[in-house]
């Protein structure tokens, strides 16, 4: 198998993180199978591109001082600022043990569902545990989205396909997608305007909400008041 290659040094205890991170090195903790915990650093555009390529599936080859170590990466820190990686922590593995760990689902395909129905696709797990040698470790597991045809559909860990000498940890009836009817818009309801107090309905309109039936617009009232102050002069 091909492993992604990455060199580093040992971290002396003089070499504080926040001037190790100025210098563009990332500190980081190497431990596991048969290697004593080593503090250690290395650069950071290195690192990143081997991150990039392995991800959390993937033996790294890590160069410590000269010795090369088969090594997964076990935990990624980033700076919420910067989202600079701010540290690592990397996994011996013994390569004739077996290991468990976590790869992620690769979509193939297009589901009928969502394309002739307008079906949503939901993901319920993005990854799954696997157990095996190290040196059978899948970068990632292929799920084609073909068999999703109808409303409700679904997608179990029993229909991944994967490698020989791979065993999937979940149980085989686990939903890993479905495709769902899309939601439909809710109806809106027009609400009627409610004339300005002292506002004169147009002509033909109804008479606003909570107005006495028959009464007259305002500015009718007004004129029959002038003409009574007139009658009696």
């Amino acid at each position: 198998m091909d492993f992604v290659p990455l060199s580093a040094t040992v971290r002396q205890k003089a070499d504080k993180p926040w001037n190790l991170r100025k210098a563009k090195q990332v500190p980081g903790v190497l431990y596991g199978n048969n290697v004593q915990n080593t503090p250690f650093q290395c650069e950071e555009n290195a690192l990143l591109k081997a991150y990039q390529k392995a991800g959390e599936s993937t033996l790294i080859e890590l160069d410590l001082a000269g010795k090369k170590v088969p090594v997964l990466l076990h935990a990624i820190a980033f700076d919420p600022v910067s989202d600079r990686i701010s540290h690592v922590d990397f996994y011996a593995v013994d390569m004739k043990k077996e290991i468990e760990t976590s790869v992620p689902l690769h979509t193939v395909g297009v589901s009928p569902a969502v394309k002739d129905l307008q079906a949503i696709l939901v993901t319920v797990f993005d990854h799954l545990t696997v157990r095996c040698l190290p040196s059978d470790l899948p970068h990632s597991l292929d799920v084609d989205l073909g068999s999703l045809v109808q409303f409700g559909d679904t997608i179990t860990v029993s229909k991944v396909a994967v490698p020989k000498g791979v065993t999937v940890v979940e149980d085989p009836e686990t939903v890993i997608f479905t495709v769902q009817e899309p939601r439909k818009e809710e109806e809106i309801v027009p609400v009627a305007a409610v004339p300005a107090e002292g506002a004169v309905p147009a002509e033909g309109a109804a008479p606003a909400e909570g107005a006495a039936e028959g009464a007259a617009p305002a500015a009718e009232a007004d004129a029959k008041k002038d003409d009574a102050k007139k009658g009696k002069k």
